[in-house]
């Protein structure tokens, strides 16, 4: 599983720019800035309800945003510009671009009803990019590379909650996205299964893909990313290498929150 290794892409330039969102008159997002460059891995760190999640999920248009700008490699996802101005697009082409984006939720989301197969090899069938063989040939090829070639006939429930979780990323893969988003990978499972799914994750990033994780994996955090995001309050209180963050925090309220973590 450890032994992912790809030719380092020249797309995934992810830029975030003075992005605000709120629900019911609550700012949950305060003016975000953040740009990932092609092949980068970046962690956000920070404590719950701070917009971590929410950070996220508006990358890939899973959330509207209310004002600021979020572009893949300059194409913005999910709005278009007319004078001026942002106007969300259509479902269709929303859906469209948002292939660019694959994400990895922490609860899995596989289908019941479908094989481990079976839930790798429909999204480039229905997106109509490859034929049912083709995407099946692809499923079976993306099951080996998370280590998991001899589930492919196993239905989620037939598998733990790490077996699951590495389909779910293998999934993610089938579409090859050009920005992978990883949602608290790792909080819905056992302490013991954590470790492969993290060994899964480790390899994408030796892969090249670029790669925004949201975590409380610190140790993790430490030794994968090339950045360190630390949000609170929905802002962007800290960022740098992962050494000068986690060990040297210039906040105080990121040096709170790791005393707190690492308790």
């Amino acid at each position: 599983m450890s032994g992912i290794v790809d030719a380092a892409p020249r797309t995934g330039l992810v830029e975030i720019h003075n992005v605000h969102k709120s629900y019911n008159g609550i700012e949950v997002l305060r003016g975000i800035d953040l740009t990932v460059e092609p092949g980068q891995v970046v962690a956000i760190l920070g404590p719950s309800g701070s917009g971590k999640s929410t950070l996220l999920r508006t990358i890939n248009h899973l959330e509207s945003i209310d004002r600021g700008s979020v572009t893949v490699d300059g194409q913005l996802i999910g709005y278009e510009q007319r004078g001026g101005k942002l106007h969300e697009l259509r479902e269709k082409e929303i859906l469209r671009r948002r292939t660019q984006i694959g994400i990895v939720f922490q609860n899995f989301n596989l289908f019941p009803h479908l094989t481990a197969l079976e839930n790798v090899s429909e999204a480039p069938v229905a997106t109509g990019r490859l034929s049912r063989d083709a995407a099946s040939d692809l499923a079976r090829s993306l099951l080996e590379r998370v280590g998991l070639a001899d589930k492919a006939g196993h239905y989620p429930r037939q598998l733990s909650g790490g077996q699951q979780q590495r389909v779910a990323i293998a999934r993610a893969l089938a579409l090859t996205p050009k920005v992978l988003l990883f949602d608290e990978p790792t909080s819905a499972l056992d302490p013991e299964l954590v470790g492969e799914v993290l060994d899964v994750i480790r390899g994408l990033a030796r892969s090249g893909t670029t790669l925004i994780i949201v975590t409380h994996e610190i140790g993790f955090a430490r030794e994968v990313a090339d950045r360190v995001v630390f949000v609170d309050d929905g802002r962007i209180v800290e960022e740098g290498a992962p050494d000068e963050v986690l060990s040297a925090p210039a906040h105080p309220r990121t040096r709170e929150f790791l005393a707190n973590v690492l308790a």
